[in-house]
């Protein structure tokens, strides 16, 4: 069931949530949400609703996206190919990160899902181990990332068909990795994540 009772709504501190989607994706950008609320303000049918994305189908989390925006600060950055090739994913995330928490504009604590506080803030940042589960505004934050970042994808298979993108979003599945071995890296593919040598995908994740 859904982790935030909205009878107790007065519990949960009015903070800014962050967390990113794709960064274990072999292609595509990282995409990173920035969400500031009032627990105790925001609907509470909404409140009710919100969970890690991970844990919501694709219609429920694109029928909470607009509702979060409305009764929200929200802010996006996202952390590129090229950019994530050049630095390394977690160093490309937490800049996106740090970006679009500035972009908010706005001088509240921040909980970010993770392990790793963003550095050069000029607020406290504390990292939350499940912090989707733990803080709404992080899960309405991997909310609005997943949304973002699937509908990315999906634009980009129609260019790229080979992958199967529209159904795996950029994750190894075994029709993205077929799709490698047969037509070779797209533009979008991570060059860090993804070597190919005569046919077989080597994963190098950092």
């Amino acid at each position: 069931m859904p982790p935030f009772d909205p009878t107790e709504a007065t519990r949960y501190p009015a903070v800014i949530g962050c967390d990113e989607v794709g960064r274990g994706a072999l292609c595509g950008p990282v995409v990173v949400a920035a969400v500031w609320f009032d627990p105790a303000e925001i609907p509470t049918t909404l409140l009710a609703r919100l969970d890690d994305s991970k844990r919501l189908d694709r219609s429920m989390r694109e029928a909470l996206a607009p509702l979060i925006r409305t009764s929200a600060f929200v802010a996006l950055a996202a952390g590129s190919r090229a950019l994530v090739d050049r630095i390394n994913v977690r160093a490309a995330t937490l800049d996106a990160m740090r970006r679009a928490v500035e972009r908010l504009g706005l001088d509240a604590p921040v909980l970010v899902d993770g392990r790793d506080a963003i550095p050069g803030l000029a607020q406290p940042c504390r990292a939350v181990v499940g912090g989707d589960r733990l803080v709404p505004q992080i899960a309405a934050a991997s909310i609005v990332a997943k949304t973002v970042r699937d509908r990315i994808m999906r634009i980009l298979a129609t260019r790229h068909p080979a992958y199967a993108w529209e159904r795996n979003v950029g994750y190894g599945t075994a029709a993205h990795l077929a799709g490698l071995a047969l037509a070779g890296r797209s533009p979008h593919h991570r060059v860090s994540f993804t070597k190919r040598h005569g046919g077989p995908l080597q994963n190098s994740v950092i």
